[in-house]
């Protein structure tokens, strides 16, 4: 199974999912399974059968963990994959990856969540945690049914010339961590003295409405703390930071 392309465009050209498209495809993929849990709710509830319930429970279970693996190794695509124009390329073979790469690629997706993602912003061909660690991508199965904002091709910049070593790079990224951990570090250490009793914060006795509803405020900091530190990778890796920026290119 090959990656169609029109003929105005080069037969080698991969071109890539992007995150959103992505997204959508992981949402079509867990409505699927959720229709096949409810299903089997139903039938077992109707039929009023505990041996029926016990095995549609573990037939369930089987084929939610077996869902994406078989589906990726055997035809490149999930249904969400599938309906979203993508599919799962190995990048040495050229066609689908094998089951083993299928399950680990699952499992990592599984724990990092939407983290794994986040390196889709800082490698050449959008790949996420689990396609890195997999040697594989998600490409455009068939780009004359997709629409431009469905894909991006290889973002050769950053293996340009122009762009600061890696080593530079990282640094820069590191020296940019340790700041904003300080400045958020002393932020949230400022608020919880201030706004926390001892006795709440050493789970001593039970918080009351208004510390309760400052933890949560502090939650959100912390988070915001997390979504900052990884624009700065972001921006980091891709030579945007001061210090590591990408040279310009002279008119």
């Amino acid at each position: 199974m090959t990656v169609t392309y029109p003929s105005s465009l080069p037969a080698d050209r991969p071109l890539y999912g992007r995150f959103l498209r992505r997204v959508q495809a992981a949402f079509i993929d867990a409505i699927v399974i959720m229709v096949a849990i409810f299903a089997a709710v139903f039938i077992a509830v109707t039929l009023n059968s505990d041996h029926l319930a016990r095995t549609l429970g573990f037939s369930i279970a089987i084929g939610w963990l077996l869902y994406e693996p078989l589906l990726v190794a055997l035809t490149g695509s999930t249904v969400g994959h599938y309906l979203c124009n993508l599919r799962v390329v190995d990048n040495r073979t050229g066609g689908n990856i094998n089951f083993f790469k299928a399950v680990v690629r699952t499992l990592l997706k599984a724990v990092l969540g939407w983290l794994s993602f986040v390196t889709m912003a800082t490698t050449r061909r959008h790949q996420a945690i689990h396609d890195l660690a997999t040697q594989s991508t998600v490409q455009i199965r068939n780009l004359t049914k997709a629409s431009p904002h469905h894909y991006r091709g290889e973002q050769t910049d950053l293996s340009s010339a122009a762009m600061p070593s890696a080593g530079r790079r990282l640094l820069v990224i590191g020296l940019y961590l340790v700041v904003v951990a300080v400045v958020f570090t002393f932020i949230i250490g400022m608020a919880a003295e201030n706004l926390l009793s001892p006795a709440c914060l050493n789970l001593s006795r039970r918080c009351t409405r208004g510390e309760e509803i400052a933890q949560l405020a502090l939650g959100g900091v912390a988070l915001t703390w997390l979504v900052v530190s990884i624009v700065l990778i972001v921006l980091g890796w891709r030579g945007r930071l001061l210090g590591a920026r990408m040279a310009r290119a002279e008119s």
